[in-house]
């Protein structure tokens, strides 16, 4: 499970993180992991990339971007299976603190590993769980491993600037509210407008405070938004990044925004997705370092996540491989 191959693409994967996931019909079931991994057999991926087991976080990297009282409530929670650990939607099951935990894990394994240069990209199903504050839970998400990832590398791996991308059709306010007022963290996130969704944030107006003023790039869309509003907006992304000239990218590829998920409203193509993942990989390599971690986030309509992550592995395999060479020349008139 841990031997790398000659591949340069990392999954991490496993039952520690695919049994995160709340019972009793909610959206967030555990059963989101394995129906990815079929779909990336049928896809004849599984043998295209290096595989690695999830980790438990350590407490000490939990508290660099969670406080101390809210890992206590988890904690306790988490030995009675009783409660809630926000307003409602996250309820609180025995052994949730430890799943919750592989999940942050699993994406330092990410990081660590394109750190070391074990990997040029990584990706995480059961991961970018972008909703919860450094203080409380929130839409499904009990630890925010992307705010811990961003964190982490920059403490501990002399990262600068990190660049968060998400597509998810939630606004990923715990990451945006954690680094507001961050001028070296670079967040962008096309979302439906939460006029329409949960959280109700992530304005076009909201592009970070103080000295991170024009850090932060919100694009909502309105419910029905397809392919080619996403395309409208990406390019803004394009011209982001490549100002921004972040030394790492996370890239949070919830595929709740795929037309005909449950839960919201978004009219995507998994062809998005895809198209993201290929821009990015382009995108980091025109940059000079190459580092991608694709997180899965949301997506509760298991026939897309499945298409829209596997997508995303296809796009860092085939970058791998030399078999894309996009132009960036339309990105680098934007600027």
């Amino acid at each position: 499970m841990n031997e790398f191959t000659t591949s340069n693409v990392l999954l991490v994967a496993g039952e520690q993180i695919a049994c995160y996931g709340f019972g009793d019909g909610h959206p967030f079931g555990p059963d989101r992991h394995e129906v990815f991994m079929r779909e990336l057999h049928a896809a004849g991926l599984d043998g295209a990339v290096q595989r690695a087991a999830p980790r438990l976080a350590t407490r000490a990297e939990l508290e660099s971007f969670h406080t101390p009282d809210y890992l206590d409530l988890v904690r306790d929670r988490s030995a009675t299976g009783h409660g809630y650990l926000d307003s409602g939607d996250t309820p609180a099951w025995k052994g949730v603190y430890e799943a919750a935990s592989h999940v942050v894990g699993a994406t330092l394994v990410a990081v660590e590993a394109v750190m070391q240069g074990r990997a040029r990209r990584a990706f995480i199903p059961i991961a970018g769980l972008h909703h919860a504050m450094r203080g409380s839970a929130g839409g499904f998400c009990v630890f925010n491993d992307c705010g811990v990832a961003i964190e982490i590398l920059r403490r501990e791996h002399g990262i600068r600037r990190v660049a968060y991308i998400d597509i998810d059709a939630h606004h990923g306010d715990g990451v945006y509210y954690g680094f507001e007022d961050d001028a070296e963290v670079l967040i962008a996130d096309i979302h439906e407008d939460g006029r329409h969704l949960y959280p109700g944030t992530g304005a076009a107006s909201e592009i970070g405070s103080g000295a991170a003023r024009g850090t932060k790039l919100n694009l909502p869309l309105a419910p029905g938004a397809t392919d080619h509003e996403f395309h409208a907006a990406w390019e803004r992304i394009e011209a982001f990044l490549l100002a921004g000239r972040p030394e790492f990218v996370l890239f949070q590829c919830g595929a709740d925004s795929v037309a005909g998920d449950p839960i919201t409203h978004l009219q995507f193509t998994p062809a998005a997705h895809a198209h993201a993942a290929q821009r990015l990989c382009a995108i980091a390599d025109q940059l000079g370092h190459g580092r991608l971690v694709g997180l899965g986030g949301g997506g509760y309509n298991r026939r897309n996540l499945a298409l829209a992550w596997t997508g995303v592995i296809r796009e860092f395999v085939q970058a791998d491989r030399g078999a894309l060479q996009p132009d960036l020349s339309v990105a680098r008139r934007d600027l």
